[in-house]
This record gives structure tokens, sequence and C-alpha cells, in this order.
């Protein structure tokens, strides 16, 4: 049954899996706000991931810009088409264009977004 314990009180014990000896906090906000060798290897990897990024799409972009008038070589009827009395390939070069480039541009802003969030988060200690 459960009761008082016979005897002298013990006191309370805290169990530690494993003591910490030597080990330093890191303090990576601070050390980027300083400008220490630390907080400049991080901002220099966030300006490579965000380079990169960049490159990604623009390349994306520019490939699909190209692919276009490709297609239209490759298969001449296609490029001979009408919509509405205009050419296909107009109505794709001209129009259609400027809703890839603001989806591209979407794209774009979510994905540094998220590495931006990324750093931040690594810096929140």
């Amino acid at each position: 049954m459960t009761g008082p314990r016979s005897g002298p009180s013990r006191q309370r014990e805290r169990v530690v899996l494993a003591h910490r000896r030597g080990a330093r906090t890191v303090r990576t906000r601070v050390e980027v706000q300083e400008q220490t060798q630390v907080g400049e290897a991080m901002v220099r990897a966030l300006v490579r991931a965000q380079l990169g990024l960049a490159l990604r799409v623009a390349a994306a972009v520019v490939l699909t810009a190209f692919a276009v008038p490709l297609l239209f070589i490759a298969f001449p009827a296609l490029g001979d088409a009408t919509v509405l009395g205009v050419r296909l390939s107009w109505l794709v070069l001209g129009v259609a264009a400027y809703p890839a480039l603001y989806l591209a541009g979407r794209i774009y802003i979510r994905l540094a977004k998220r590495t931006e969030q990324e750093f931040v988060d690594l810096t929140d200690d």
C-alpha cells in the first residue's frame, strides 16, 4: 500500500544523463551580428544559397524561353496554327510568356523566403 515511508526522509535527486564539460554555448545570432569568422561564413553560405537559387530559376526561364521557338521550328504545323486570327506562336511568345514569368518570380520568392527562414532558424539558439 502507499503510505509514508518509515525512516529518514530522502532529498530529491536530479538525474542527468550526460554532463557537458567544456562545451560552450554557440551564440550564432551574436556571431552574425558581430561579424565574426563563423558569422561571416554563415552569411556567405546564405548568399551562396540565394545565388544558386537565382541561377537555377533563371536557367529554367531561359531554357523554357528558348524551347518554345525550337518547338515551333520542329513542328511547323503548330507554328502555322491560328487562334482567333492570331498565329499560335505569337500568342505563346507574346501573351503566355508573362504569366510564366510571373509564376517563375513567385516560385523564386517563395524559395528565397524559405532559405532565409532556415537561416533565421539556424541563428536562433
